[in-house]
């Protein structure tokens, strides 16, 4: 459908004035309160032991949940575009699972499966092993949440590479594993790549489903997102919100360079 050039000006102008309504206003105005002291109060702000503390963390659960998701999420792309098998369509459904389930709901069910008095409370009650309230419940609410990205990314990757080149590896003499490793693996490395950069955008941003198995004490399991939320409801200190709301959005633009830079070279290879 050919358009006019007032049309596509006007649909121009409605897009960027969503775009500058939704997205820039905001985070202008967050820019505006954490600088507007300059940029010595922002760096106190971001220095004190609870900040660090919570950067830390964020950064430890991270590093926990993407090697792990690159692994299930490899194994479980192969398995369902390579495999044929009864449950397939349920293993697909249990993938997509993350995006149609609130993290409210993820924290309320972990709860109930880890903590003390659920299925798996023996953990804590027998080996002193604390899950909800803990990091190992911070991590695997953060897992969930993040579960589809690898997957979701490397499918579409495996299906246009095919088979050829695995079968010819394997008719060479090759090993399952050395076709994994010299063949498969570096024909997925774009999708892969991108799937651990949403992985790690999400798990920095995670929120409601860390909120509820976490205590919130600063120090011990209070993680970026939580320090926003404490520091502006708990403690009123404003200030200390946008500033570390700020720190976090950093870290969100830098993720979002790092998978546009990534975008542009997977499109010229």
């Amino acid at each position: 459908m050919r358009t006019s050039t007032g049309t596509r000006l006007t649909l121009r102008t409605v897009a960027l004035g969503y775009l500058f309504a939704l997205l820039a206003v905001p985070i202008g105005l967050i820019l505006w309160r954490t600088f507007g002291d300059g940029v010595g109060a922002f760096i106190d702000s971001i220095r004190t032991p609870a900040a660090i503390s919570a950067l830390n963390l964020s950064l430890l659960i991270v590093a926990i949940v993407v090697p792990l998701n690159v692994v299930f999420g490899v194994a479980t792309a192969l398995a369902l575009v390579r495999g044929s098998f009864p449950g397939r369509g349920l293993l697909q459904a249990v993938v997509d699972l993350p995006f149609a389930v609130s993290p409210i709901v993820v924290g309320v069910s972990l709860i109930l499966l880890w903590g003390t008095s659920g299925w798996f409370g023996g953990v804590e009650n027998n080996f002193g092993i604390r899950v909800i309230f803990g990091l190992p419940g911070m991590v695997l609410a953060t897992i969930f949440v993040t579960l589809p990205f690898v997957v979701r990314e490397v499918e579409p990757v495996l299906h246009e590479i095919g088979t050829d080149q695995e079968q010819a590896a394997a008719t060479l003499g090759a090993s399952s594993a050395q076709t994994l490793w010299r063949i498969t693996l570096p024909a997925i490395r774009w999708g892969l790549t991108y799937g651990v950069v949403l992985t790690i955008a999400r798990a920095l941003g995670e929120f409601g489903a860390v909120i509820m198995v976490s205590s919130g004490f600063p120090g011990v399991s209070q993680t970026l997102t939580l320090l926003v939320h404490s520091r502006y409801i708990d403690d009123h200190n404003t200030y200390g919100a946008y500033a570390a709301a700020t720190l976090l959005m950093g870290l969100a633009v830098l993720t979002l360079l790092l998978m546009t830079v990534l975008d542009r070279k997977r499109s010229t290879t």
